[in-house]
């Protein structure tokens, strides 16, 4: 049945908004499903639009230890502002204690393996403890972020961790997020205004350039343009796409 829901779902899902896409989602997949967030702005978007309709999707994170200030505060006042705690997964401690062992406390820096070696421990493995056992595992992808996420399904079997992921607001522009923020009064990050637009731990986040794609302060040490952390890749580190269905113009 898992396999199928994706097919069935797709079409239904693209012409409504995220309230509706939300909605269908929760009444159509039985069982678990959780959101991850970042505390990013289209993320932040996602869960007011669950906490907001009292959907029973559960809203989780991952704490990898070193995110900004700002984020924890981000954290704090979504709390506060739905009634609703956010549960943390966190990286293990031995695995984290050999890594820093190994590496450094900041040994991410010295090569791609070791920053992906720190991603693996920080996030990658809180991450398959979160999603056991799920049947729906909801992002905030959005396919204009960059280019290695052009193609993305707003749908699809993630055979990774054997569950069907759902991206809702893939095919919405960074525009209209802002937009939907300042109308509902949606707590962001404080840095957005400072130019970082894609927000992950603070050791690997610049802020971007004019002209530059939003993930460019990501890891920006690194020249690689399809960099990601390994939580939207497979095994092979290729970012899952799905075919290009015909779509409707993007939310503006």
């Amino acid at each position: 049945m898992s396999a199928s829901i994706p097919k069935i779902l797709a079409p239904r899902l693209l012409p409504l908004d995220l309230d509706h896409r939300l909605k269908l989602v929760r009444e159509f997949i039985p069982g678990r499903i959780v959101f991850t967030t970042s505390f990013g702005i289209e993320d932040q978007f996602v869960t007011h639009s669950i906490f907001t309709q009292g959907l029973d999707i559960d809203v989780v994170t991952i704490d990898t230890g070193r995110l900004f200030p700002e984020t924890y505060e981000l954290w704090e006042e979504t709390e506060a502002r739905y009634a609703r705690r956010i549960r943390a997964a966190y990286p293990q401690a031995k695995p984290l204690e050999e890594l820093v062992e190994e590496q450094g406390v900041n040994g991410f820096y010295k090569s791609v393996e070791a920053r992906k070696a720190c991603c693996h421990v920080r996030k990658v493995e809180p991450l398959g403890r979160l999603l056991h056992g799920v049947s729906g595992w909801i992002t905030g992808l959005r396919a204009d972020q960059s280019t290695a996420r052009a193609d993305v399904p707003m749908i699809a079997f993630d055979a990774n961790y054997r569950t069907i992921k759902i991206n809702p607001v893939l095919d919405y522009s960074r525009e209209a997020i802002v937009a939907a923020t300042e109308e509902f009064s949606i707590p962001v990050n404080k840095l957005h205004a400072k130019g970082f637009l894609s927000i992950g731990c603070a050791p690997c986040t610049r802020a971007i350039e004019p002209g530059e794609d939003e993930r460019a302060g990501r890891w920006w040490w690194e020249q690689d343009d399809k960099k990601e952390c390994g939580l939207h890749v497979g095994e092979d580190g290729v970012l899952r796409r799905g075919p290009a269905p015909k779509e409707p113009e993007a939310f503006q």
